[in-house]
């Protein structure tokens, strides 16, 4: 599998969390099926814990152990799904390693250093989140913490920038500077549209524009498109204002394809 900002984009999603066996097996056979009619490579995502909830009654999926199970059960029975998920702590990383393709750093912890280490020393892709509170080119200090663990099969993950209270913007020349780090560039379509703690308790946001900024990031050339997808979005446990749904997948990712290919036959 070739990764880069001037190869065909690869896919991650999935839902937000791991709600049940049974709603990982349906999201995770459909979007495999579209992404596979597309010429896709996929990257299922779904969270074993949501420990950075708005509220502390706030839904936080099935936990370490039963998580792993079930990516273990997605894995073995569905074939060549590569699944990635989010990690908090170091020692996380160790544990949750063989039961995955990558790992995911979210964006409020991308300066943990004893965290980045740890995730780089797996040898996984790691995708790292940009924090809300950085400069797109700051994302070079933290890229190459966990390159000093010998490990460069990492991504850099755009969420967003915090832009007043509740609000985030999604800038595009970040996507630019972050390429200029040489690593590939991955644009979080979804978490860009949210609205943290917008909803007192919870998360708020606006998907409709979820496909314009997916539109606009494939425009300027990145190597990867996140986009978490829901079947039923307004009930999802958590992220379902900024959730996709998923009948809207393939037609945005058969439009997308056609914007990837324009923006790197130069």
């Amino acid at each position: 599998m070739n990764i880069g900002n001037q190869e065909p984009f690869f896919l991650i999603a999935g839902p937000c969390q791991i709600e049940s066996e049974q709603h990982a097996f349906k999201m995770a056979r459909e979007i495999k099926r579209i992404t596979d009619y597309c010429g896709i490579e996929l990257f299922y995502k779904s969270s074993f814990d949501k420990a950075n909830r708005t509220s502390l009654t706030g839904k936080r999926g099935a936990g370490l152990e039963r998580g792993m199970e079930i990516f273990d059960k997605l894995k073995s029975e569905i074939p060549d799904l590569k699944i990635i998920t989010d990690i908090h702590t170091e020692q996380q990383a160790e544990l949750v390693a063989p039961h995955v393709d990558a790992l995911q750093i979210p964006a409020f912890l991308c300066r943990q250093t004893d965290l980045l280490l740890a995730a780089g020393h797996t040898g996984k892709y790691i995708n790292i989140k940009k924090g809300q509170f950085l400069a797109p080119w700051d994302m070079a200090n933290v890229a190459e913490k966990v390159a000093s663990t010998g490990n460069r099969n990492i991504w850099l993950c755009d969420r967003g920038t915090s832009f007043g209270y509740n609000t985030l913007v999604s800038d595009m020349r970040g996507l630019y500077e972050m390429k200029k780090t040489g690593y590939p560039v991955v644009i979080d379509a979804t978490h860009s549209c949210q609205q943290p703690g917008g909803q007192g308790t919870s998360s708020g946001g606006n998907r409709e524009h979820i496909p314009v900024i997916a539109s606009a990031a494939v425009a300027v050339g990145v190597a990867g498109v996140f986009m978490e997808v829901h079947d039923d979005p307004d009930h999802a446990a958590s992220d379902g204002p900024n959730n996709l749904h998923l009948e809207q997948l393939e037609p945005l990712l058969i439009k997308l394809k056609q914007f990837d290919s324009i923006s790197k036959s130069a």
